[in-house]
């Protein structure tokens, strides 16, 4: 086996989503589209979250977070991606990207927690429906909320300190952003012990909400399926569906990305995998929940209509105020 040489990496070197110079116009273009549209969806669901009266449910509080994760999410990793499509160098310092590091991880993992609310919240609505009220609540979804916070930065800390501690042999990094999987490539010795930690500890705080939300959905299957209403019945699919699609698109993206050797990477593959995970699937929960939740619809255009009527009210006293000043004195 080579020997490779140690050195002292002070920065790293991104190397994008594509080396071609022509590239970089369409996949700056692109990608600032979709970055857009998923800040803008995501900002416009809470605050309609918080601002419509029918929407002051548990229920609707988790989802505002989710959004709020999803903002996070991609700003952590799409806007230095798009100054360094355009750019010549594309550095970031090691401290710079440690940091990115520990808060991509820390988000990431929390999408999943609140996830898991989630399907409980849901779990509770169809399977106990008379007790819901006593059982989730406002207060009960921000200690949830909070709870796993602490959860995922200290299980974020943990894999960054580790990292730190890595001998790198080379800084140029195979990816857009700072993730574990391609700074794992760069260490001079196979780093067992960060794998270990991926496949037990990782486990536990990653994937262990999905299979909450799987024995959530099985119980609510059982309930389902012994319902002899069909406006019940259709209701209640109604009200899960747009939570397992994003459930199957955000696990469906982690499990192909982190849970397997670093042996086994492949660089085309995971930098798909990446975009889609940090800037597609952000951009389409907002359409996923509001396309097929009438009360999110409804809220979303009472609030885009109430946006709408200030913003003329204010251009029509902007008017006013202006011609007021200019009508000379008689």
């Amino acid at each position: 086996m080579a020997t490779k040489n140690k050195t002292d990496v002070t920065e790293f070197v991104l190397l994008g989503l594509s080396s071609r110079p022509e590239m970089q116009p369409v996949i700056f273009g692109v990608v600032l589209v979709m970055y857009l549209i998923a800040v803008l969806g995501n900002t416009l669901l809470v605050l309609a979250a918080r601002s419509d009266p029918k929407l002051q449910t548990p229920m609707y509080f988790l989802l505002s977070q989710l959004s709020l994760i999803d903002i996070s999410l991609t700003t952590i990793t799409v806007p230095q991606m798009l100054v360094h499509t355009l750019s010549v160098v594309r550095r970031i310092s090691y401290n710079h990207c440690m940091t990115q590091l520990f808060f991509f991880m820390a988000v990431g993992s929390m999408e999943g927690h609140l996830l898991a609310a989630m399907a409980y919240d849901r779990y509770v609505a169809i399977c106990a429906p008379l007790r819901y009220s006593a059982i989730v609540s406002h207060s009960l979804c921000l200690r949830i909320t909070l709870t796993s916070w602490v959860v995922v930065s200290l299980n974020s800390l943990l894999y960054s300190v580790l990292v730190t501690r890595l001998t790198f042999c080379g800084n140029q990094v195979n990816h857009f952003f700072c993730d574990i999987t391609p700074l794992l490539k760069l260490s001079c010795t196979r780093p067992v012990v960060n794998e270990m930690l991926i496949f037990t500890e990782g486990v536990a705080v990653v994937v262990s909400p999905f299979f909450f939300i799987l024995g959530s959905y099985i119980r609510i299957g059982f309930a389902i399926a012994h319902m002899h209403s069909i406006a019940a019945l259709s209701k209640a699919l109604s009200t899960c569906s747009s939570h397992i699609l994003v459930v199957l698109l955000l696990y469906g993206s982690v499990i192909r990305m982190y849970l397997k050797p670093s042996s086994t990477y492949d660089l085309d593959q995971d930098r798909q995998v990446a975009i889609f995970y940090t800037l597609v699937t952000p951009m389409l929960n907002p359409l996923i929940y509001s396309l097929r939740n009438q009360e999110v619809k409804g809220a979303l255009t009472r609030l885009l209509r109430k946006l709408f009527i200030s913003g003329s009210f204010q251009v029509g006293s902007d008017k006013k105020r202006t011609t007021h000043i200019m009508r000379p004195n008689v």
